[in-house]
Parts: C-alpha cells; sequence; structure tokens
C-alpha cells in the first residue's frame, strides 16, 4: 500500500501512533532530511479520517556533559512535541556501557532501545484504539502485529526500504515507505547530530 499517503482508508475511529525515533532516525539520515511532524499528524488525519488520534512518540537521548554539542534543542523539541501538538513523548536516557575489546582497551557503548516500552503502550492500551499505526521497520514487533491482526486490530507500517525487515513490511494491513512522501519533510538535515 504505497500510496497509502494519497488516499482516505476508511472505518477507522480511533487510530494511536507509535514512533519509534532511533528507528526512524535512519530513515532521516538516508534523505538528508528532517520529518515534518506537524505535517504528519495533518496527513494521518487526512488519510484515516479519525474520531480521535493519539500520537506517541519514543525517544531516549544522550545524558548532559556525554556530548561535545549542545543538547537544549533536542528537549525544547520534545517540549514542542509535547505542548505544540499534544504528542505524548516517552523519553529517557541512554544507558552507557562500559566495555573492553579483545586487546584490553575500555570504551563506552550507548543503549536506547525503546521497543518493550512501545510494545508496553501498544499493548495497554489495547480496548481503546481501532487502529495501530507504527512508525519503524524492527523486526521484534513482528509477533506483537501479529498479535493485534488476531485481535482485529488495523495495522499500518511506516518506514523505509533501508531500514525495514521484509517480514514485518508484509505482515501489517499496510506500509508505506516514507522516503517516497513528499510533503512530510522539513529542512535539510545539516548535522547528524541533529534532533531525532
Amino acid at each position: 500500500m504505497q500510496e497509502i499517503f494519497n488516499k482516505k482508508i476508511e472505518g477507522h475511529k480511533t487510530v494511536y501512533v507509535f514512533v519509534d525515533a532511533s528507528n526512524i532516525w535512519a530513515a532521516q539520515k538516508s534523505n538528508g532530511k528532517l520529518l515534518d511532524y506537524e505535517k504528519i499528524q495533518k496527513k494521518l488525519k487526512e488519510i484515516f479520517n479519525p474520531k480521535k488520534l493519539e500520537i506517541f512518540y519514543y525517544s531516549a537521548y544522550p545524558a548532559d556533559g556525554t556530548r561535545n554539542y549542545d543538547l537544549d534543542g533536542r528537549h525544547k523539541f520534545f517540549t514542542f512535541l509535547k505542548k505544540g501538538l499534544g504528542f505524548k513523548v516517552i523519553k529517557k536516557q541512554l544507558k552507557r556501557i562500559r566495555t573492553e575489546n579483545e586487546i584490553g582497551e575500555e570504551g563506552i557503548k550507548e543503549k536506547g532501545d525503546m521497543d518493550v516500552e512501545i510494545s508496553i503502550d501498544i499493548m495497554s492500551n489495547i480496548n481503546n484504539y481501532d487502529t495501530v499505526v507504527l512508525f519503524s521497520g524492527d523486526s521484534d514487533f513482528l509477533a506483537l502485529v501479529s498479535y493485534l491482526k488476531n485481535h482485529n486490530k488495523k495495522v499500518y507500517i511506516f518506514s523505509s526500504k533501508n531500514n525495514i525487515s521484509t517480514e514485518l513490511r508484509t505482515s501489517g494491513d499496510g506500509y508505506c515507505d516514507i522516503l517516497t512522501i513528499n510533503d512530510i519533510w522539513r529542512n535539510k538535515l545539516i548535522n547528524k547530530n541533529t534532533l531525532r
């Protein structure tokens, strides 16, 4: 359903959208632009014409003092999503794990996977929606998508061609490659350290 953004889909009274920011970040880097979440919100309303639309945004962010650039913009972006657009923003600090390679050199690995948080919220709200829109390409969601469909929920997957598993792409009721949709993007991505 590559044309999903170009037509209306009827029969979706309550739509819950779950955005896996770190997964979608790969699409933004590939496209060299940032997604415009205000335009996405408007477009989803046009497509599904729901009585209720809820958007959940999940992001892990670096701890203060771990970067050589200012993180203030990231927190302003979270505030804009929450207060400006009415998103439910779920965030946590990246976990820093000490590592050691085979020759004994120490390093730091950062981990910020939020698949568990997304899955818990999808399941805990299962009686509140009839349609799920998942912005992610992570194959870990495959079992969850199957469960939702077995419980009469519609599921649409939004990701990008280089960042989605074949199994997840074909598991839902529709798939859209966000790289092909021109009017949901904003300014060019100048610095790859920019907001996710």
